[in-house]
Formats: C-alpha cells, structure tokens, sequence
C-alpha cells in the first residue's frame, strides 16, 4: 500500500486461510494497509506532488462480503489503526505546538467527542493535590504541567475488574539541568508518545467497549533548564507523600509517572499497565524493536504474550534487590536513580524506582519503549518514519483479555 503512493484508490485481494486463523489473517491485511500507508501531513508549504500523496481509500476483497464476522474484523481494524495513526500524528507534531496545556486540551477534546470522562488538572490544582513529582519537572517551562484523566465505564458495570493505564507525556525533554547533548534532541518531541498511546487507546476502548472498567492518567510536562527548574540535589515530596532525593533531572519521566501511578493506585484497580520513553538503557540492552517490561511476573508475561500476539514485541525483565539497595537515600526515601552503577542497569533502575509507588494489592507491569516508539530510519513493515504508535495494539490486546478473562 506504501508503494501505491499516489493511487487514490487500492484494493487487495489476498487468499485468506479457509479455516480459524482467516479472522486474524483479515486483520492483519486491513491494519497493515491502515499502517504501512500512514504518511504525517507534516508542515510543507509547497503541495506535495499527486504521486506522492498516500492512498487515500483502500479496498478489501472476501468471498463473502456480507459476512458479519469479516465486516466485524474490518470495523475492528479501523478503530485500532485509527488509533495508531492518531498516536503517530500527536508524536510527530512539532513540540512548539504541543506543550503541556494544547497536548491536554487534544486529548480531552478527543476523549470527549468519544464519550469518555474526562477531569483536567492545572498547575495549581497539580500544586494544591500534592503532585510533587509533576510539579518539580515542569516548574522549568513557561508552559506549565497537566494532569489527564480518562474514564470508560462499560454497560452494566462490566465484569467488576478495573485497569489502570499510565502513560509518560514529557511534551519535550531537555534533560532539564543535566541537559543533553544536542546531537539527537530533537527526537525528544517524542518524549511523551506513552501519554500519546494510553489517550489514543482510551479512543478505541470507547469504540470497542469492552465490558471491563479502564481508566488513563496523562501526565504532562515540558522537562526545560531555566531559573526555575529543578536542580540535582532537591528533594520532593510526592503525591503517596514518599520523599524523593533528585540526582538526575533528565530522569524526569519517573517522577511524573510516580505521580500519576500513585493516584492510580488511590482511586483503585486491579491492573496497571504504563508505558514510557524511559530510558535510554533499554535500547541499550533490547534494540529499538522489543519493548522492556519489567512488575509483577504474571502480567509481565501477559504483556509478552499480548505484544507477540499483535506484532509489538516485549521481553520481560529483573528488578534486581542490589539495584534497589544502591538508590538507598542520605537524605530522604529513594534517590532518584543508583548514583553508584550510573548507566549500568538504567532500564531497571527506572523499573525499580516506579515499584516504589505501586500499592501491594496492585499487579502492575511497566512498559519501556524508548526504542520501539519512534522510528528514525526509513520505513519498514508497517512502521513509517517518525512516531509508530507502539504500544497501543498491545494495550487494547490486554484490556480485551482482562475483559474476557478477568
């Protein structure tokens, strides 16, 4: 579909298995072309050549088109690669126009149009509620934080589970203080697609309407150095009132996914599931393809097994006790990353660091998909350049089967 730039209309007729697995076939037909063919309007001036322009409508051919199970797995496809794409648009924006407060009003107006419910808060309700963590990154920025809340309630009250989902929205990320290098930087636009995946998901659950109860918090913060950012060597109380002694300021997403998870947490549910850019040690140690997860080991094998289930591959991973250990505090709870291993092992500090605002009775899995997030090279598969909209197949696989399976 990719290669057929330019054609305003395509159809595919692909020989689909006569047995079980044709549903499934069908699906991957119908997302593939909704996702190989993305292409981000972006900002040209100038008009794009007519050969260029992406296929505009695509066509699938079954030997029966009145089948209700074949239309029932295209309406499906168009709702999760609806989905994906609009995950794609929100990471490839500029991040002059998707700073924390325009990021939050396109999510709560798309949660809106949607049906969801949807609760905002600003600064000084962030400040007023205790949200330490969301306040400290995004004291630096002229544009001040948010935190997005998102609700589905299923009819009749679904099968009395709750899922929580959590997804890290740096709008951009400086490093703050400890700023980074400029080579690269400008990819940490793209710092916030968790947040971009957990509010696109939300759309689909509203969509698909699984009978289970799912909730999404989206913290929001531009991580920027100035006269007012947070330095090293702060310490900040957080929203479950647990003391944090900072270190690092460019380990900013922990302490805005700290926040939200903890609230998570208060207001209740069965399930947690984040996801986050987080670190850099997971390209490191998995490539920029298989997603780190790493919380309760049961659901981290749900995870796998969702993730291998739609293409969105995830590898589970320790939460050793001596990492734990070495982020031991002089001075306050937990230091904010393990001064004494640097780098080493920094996919399972983040992991580590997140447990710490994880209720006993909550199983919880964490995320990282600093790699499998954005696409920088040419495009392959179905990823296109830029933003890929992972993990939002993964995250409605594990919502319909907490759904079918509690």
């Amino acid at each position: 579909v990719r290669a057929l730039a330019g054609a305003p209309r395509v159809a595919l007729a692909l020989p689909l298995p006569d047995d079980a697995d044709a549903p499934a076939a069908l699906r991957a037909v119908a997302e593939g072309a909704l996702l190989g063919g993305y292409r981000f309007a972006g900002y040209k001036t100038r008009p794009q050549p007519a050969r260029r322009q992406p296929v505009a409508e695509v066509l699938v051919a079954v030997p029966d088109a009145g089948d209700a199970g074949a239309q029932a797995e295209i309406a499906r496809a168009q709702v999760v690669g609806g989905a994906v794409r609009r995950t794609r648009d929100w990471v490839n924006t500029a991040p002059n126009e998707l700073r924390p407060p325009s990021f939050a009003d396109s999510v709560a107006d798309a949660a809106r149009e949607a049906g969801l419910a949807v609760e905002v808060l600003d600064e000084a309700a962030l400040a007023a509620g205790g949200y330490g963590g969301i306040i400290a990154v995004g004291q630096g920025s002229e544009a001040p934080p948010r935190l997005v809340k998102l609700s589905y309630t299923p009819a009749g009250g679904g099968n009395g589970k709750r899922v929580a989902l959590v997804g890290k929205g740096i709008t951009f990320d400086t490093g703050g203080i400890s700023i980074k290098p400029a080579q690269g930087m400008w990819e940490m636009k793209s710092d916030m697609g968790g947040a971009a995946a957990v509010a696109a998901t939300m759309l689909a659950v509203a969509a698909l309407k699984p009978s289970v109860a799912v909730t999404a918090y989206l913290p929001m913060a531009e991580n920027m150095p100035s006269g007012r950012s947070y330095r090293p060597g702060d310490v900040i109380s957080m929203y479950n009132g647990k003391k944090v002694e900072v270190l690092n300021t460019d380990a900013e997403g922990r302490m805005i996914l700290a926040d939200a998870m903890a609230r998570a947490c208060e207001d209740g549910c069965d399930y947690l599931f984040e996801t986050s850019t987080l670190t850099g040690g997971q390209v490191v140690a998995l490539g920029k393809r298989i997603a780190g997860v790493m919380g309760t080991p049961e659901l981290c094998e749900r995870v796998r097994a969702a993730g291998d289930a739609v293409g969105e591959p995830t590898w589970p991973m320790p939460l050793p006790d001596d990492v734990r250990k070495g982020m031991d505090s002089d001075v306050a709870d937990i230091s904010q990353v393990n001064a004494g291993m640097d780098r080493a092992g920094h996919m399972l500090q983040g992991g580590v660091f997140l447990r710490e605002f994880v209720t006993p009775e909550v199983t919880w899995a964490h995320i990282d998909i600093a790699g499998p997030s954005y696409h920088s090279g040419e495009p392959t598969g179905y990823w296109t350049k830029g933003g890929t909209g992972v993990p939002v197949r993964t995250l409605l696989q594990l919502v319909e089967d907490v759904a079918a399976n509690g």
